[in-house]
């Protein structure tokens, strides 16, 4: 008669923990409830809605950042992202470049000196997704196609930012389309600044994806959802049609190359 050791299954090597795909699932799937609701309310529940889908998108994809290339991953990315986009909304606040003249209200809760300290965290929220797309199909041009994806972003967000006066532009010269309450140097700002911060990421943060629990998904669902709502949104809720034309044709064509890519199926 023999006698069989028994040793309990581990989880996979590189495996990310199933309890921490859960909470990202239900950080990502709360963003996505409270932005639905964003046209529907207004007043102290909107400004709540504001700032805390921020924080569960930006925590969503730290956490995503976690699941799919490990802990050193995830916690490079929210550190460098934190502290650059501070850095760089200080150095706009203050001295108007790269983006122009612009100043936040009160109603995006604390400051630290003049930057919200929400805001950092929408830096996260964006570059995360926008550096696994640019991953995705960059090659030698993650920083410019990431780049382009945080610009491209950033023409659904401000407008709807300043409409709800979460913050305020002095502008002098040219205006983004359809959009003549933002300077066009925003745009160029918002291209400068997502180019450094990808390149700086790209090379600062790992790129090996976890052999389980690696899945994009995450990335997928809030760069389409991004899209979706912003197009949605601004033809039958903010009466905003150019917006809906203008920027969805630019992030549409940019995100098109990394969606095929993913139909496709490369690993």
């Amino acid at each position: 008669m023999s006698i069989r050791h028994y040793t309990p299954r581990r989880r996979a090597r590189g495996g990310a923990s199933p309890l921490l795909i859960k909470v990202m699932s239900v950080a990502l799937g709360l963003t996505i409830l409270m932005q639905i609701a964003y046209p529907l309310v207004d007043g102290g529940v909107l400004q709540f809605i504001t700032i805390a889908s921020v924080l569960t998108a930006a925590f969503a994809m730290f956490l995503h950042g976690i699941a799919a290339f490990g802990a050193r991953y995830g916690w490079s990315m929210l550190g460098i992202t934190l502290i650059f986009g501070y850095c760089i909304e200080q150095v706009g606040v203050s001295t108007s470049w790269p983006f122009g003249e612009y100043s936040y209200s009160s109603t995006l809760g604390p400051k630290l000196f003049d930057v919200p300290l929400v805001v950092p965290f929408a830096w996260v929220m964006i570059a995360h997704p926008c550096l696994v797309a640019a991953r995705r199909i960059g090659k030698s041009w993650v920083f410019l196609y990431g780049g382009l994806l945080m610009m491209a972003w950033d023409l659904f967000l401000d407008p709807l930012m300043v409409t709800a006066g979460r913050w305020t532009w002095v502008v002098t010269g040219a205006h983004v389309p359809f959009q003549p309450e933002i300077p066009l140097s925003n745009t160029f700002g918002w291209l400068l600044s997502g180019m450094t911060l990808i390149t700086i990421l790209h090379f600062a943060t790992p790129r090996d994806r976890r052999k389980v629990g690696g899945s994009l998904i995450a990335a997928d669902v809030l760069l389409f959802w991004t899209w979706f709502s912003g197009v949605v949104g601004n033809l039958f809720f903010f009466d905003r049609p150019g917006i809906a034309l203008f920027s969805g044709v630019i992030l549409g064509v940019l995100l098109t190359p990394y969606f095929f890519n993913r139909w496709v199926g490369r690993p």
